[in-house]
């Protein structure tokens, strides 16, 4: 329990305001020795602004913060590493033009004793260290030719080889593989093992209770509790985050119309995938699920033109197109809101006005020059009805949240009035309530006779939203199943490949 492990930091009524905002309210944290703490809550809870307040990246109003019981200001992130403060982020922070030896001692480049650069200590050190955790990387690799998974890994390794007594998790998965993600566990245990502080940050609630001891719930930049795992359950959890009881987030209703605006034929393309058919229907939401590198996201990217395929044919209301490009699908009414919003989906330093109109300039110009009333008016709009949180049209959309970051892409498909959405991974990396307005949205883009491909790896999403599954292994379709055939167990026997 924790109140027999040895406290490493404790904050105390912690306060941070911004303009117009109050980011956190007399939030109180502790973090033991061997403990993994877990911190949970929607976006805009206050779970960056704490992190970023213990790392030395921001300044708190008001409130206090112990080390070892004794009182400390971390002015600068310099100041945190000195107390063994070390963090792994979602957006990884490494020199990515460097090897991986030259990113473990950053800042402490060793000599010999010529007073040249010991490259050979670096090497055998890093070494070391990786094979003591068993990462497999070459530490005279350079970043930027690893994988995500990798690079992960490693900057993990490097907080292992500076020894940090607390080490802060903010959403390491979101790019990772399930086995990644559980070699990333095994990392984690053993930190924790060694007496290493664990602060764990995810958005992936049935994460936190296969590795969290403890659980702290912010919201609204207060905290509402702070328990042991084992004294809750993910419904009790997430009632306490959104303050409110969820009794079946994916309960939508489902329409049942049979007349088809979408058809697949023999969809093939030599070594990703082969013979696709499927039809989907209006006001359907039509699954397509596989695990990683399945070949689904690659199928979606042929329907709408970002990719080329061999052979086949689709049809949008019965109609023969050849989809050549994206603004071929465009042209007839297929949308695509990518995983990856941020690098493909939006033009993140721009205005959320101009990205709702993004797809749309073409309607509202005329001789080259934009038409400023409609363009007004369809940001106003979409705003307005898919609730988008931000304080203005003018907001640059890179500031929103990842939920509202989701609107804002789904924003510009429905100005453009497309009747076909493929959307990828539409929750990924967003918090619970922000997945239950996607929901609604959906629920509501059905119900206008709109049709929806969705791409999901998360099997309780999937099952719980569409009306009908087609499953993929190696870019080969395992088979297509009704609402009433749903089974996880059965899924997951197709995705693996198991007839």
């Amino acid at each position: 329990m924790a109140s027999e492990r040895k406290e490493i930091i404790r904050m105390e009524e912690i306060s941070k305001q911004f303009p117009g905002v109050t980011a956190l309210d007399r939030v109180d944290f502790q973090i033991y020795e061997g403990q993994i703490h877990g911190i949970v809550g929607e976006n805009g809870a206050g779970k960056s602004t704490l992190i970023k307040i213990l790392t030395g990246a921001l300044q708190p109003n008001s409130g206090n913060i112990f080390v070892d019981g004794k009182k400390v200001i971390i002015s600068n992130p310099i100041i945190a590493q000195n107390l063994q403060i070390g963090a792994v982020y979602q957006d990884l922070t490494v020199a990515k033009d460097l090897t991986v030896a030259e990113n473990f001692f950053l800042g402490q480049i060793p000599k010999n004793r010529f007073g040249f650069i010991d490259w050979k200590k670096m090497v055998q050190k890093t070494a070391a260290v990786l094979r003591e955790l068993n990462i497999e990387v070459d530490p005279n690799m350079i970043l930027e030719k690893l994988t995500a998974a990798q690079k992960e890994m490693v900057l993990i390794a490097k907080q292992y080889f500076k020894q940090y007594r607390v080490v802060i998790f903010d959403e390491p998965t979101a790019l990772l593989t399930s086995k990644d993600t559980e070699e990333l566990f095994r990392i984690i245990k053993k930190l924790k093992k060694e007496g290493v502080g664990i602060i764990y940050i995810s958005h992936r609630i049935e994460e936190v209770f296969e590795i969290c001891d403890t659980v702290t719930v912010l919201r609204d930049g207060k905290r509402i509790t702070c328990i042991p795992i084992s004294e809750t359950d993910i419904d009790g959890l997430i009632s306490r985050m959104v303050g409110r009881n969820i009794d079946d987030m994916y309960s939508i209703i489902h329409q049942h119309l049979n007349k088809e605006v979408l058809r697949v034929e023999n969809l093939s393309k030599t070594g990703v995938f082969k013979n696709i058919n499927f039809t989907v229907n209006h006001g359907e939401i039509f699954g397509l699920f596989g695990l990683v590198n399945s070949g689904t996201t690659k199928i979606a990217r042929a329907i709408y033109g970002a990719d080329r395929f061999d052979q086949g044919s689709i049809y949008v209301d019965s109609k023969n197109i050849r989809i050549t490009s994206p603004s071929i699908a465009v042209a007839n009414g297929i949308g695509f809101l990518p995983e990856d919003k941020k690098t493909e989906g939006l033009a993140v330093k721009l205005s959320v006005r101009h990205n709702i109109n993004l797809s749309s300039y073409s309607n509202i110009s005329r001789m080259g020059f934009v038409n400023g009333k409609l363009e007004n008016q369809n940001a106003r709009q979409q705003i307005k009805s898919l609730r988008i949180r931000t304080p203005s049209a003018e907001q640059i959309v890179i500031n929103l949240s990842g939920g509202n970051q989701q609107k804002v892409v789904l924003a510009k498909w429905l100005v453009n009035q497309c009747k076909i959405f493929i959307f990828e991974e539409p929750t990924a990396g967003i918090d619970v309530g922000a997945k239950e307005e996607i929901y609604k949205i959906l629920e509501l883009l059905i119900k206008k006779g709109s049709a929806i491909v969705m791409i999901s790896s998360y099997l309780p999403e999937i099952i719980g939203i569409a009306d009908r599954i087609t499953v993929v292994y190696e870019g080969t379709q395992m088979g297509t199943l009704s609402r009433n055939e749903f089974d996880e167990k059965r899924l997951l026997q197709l995705a693996s490949g198991i007839i």
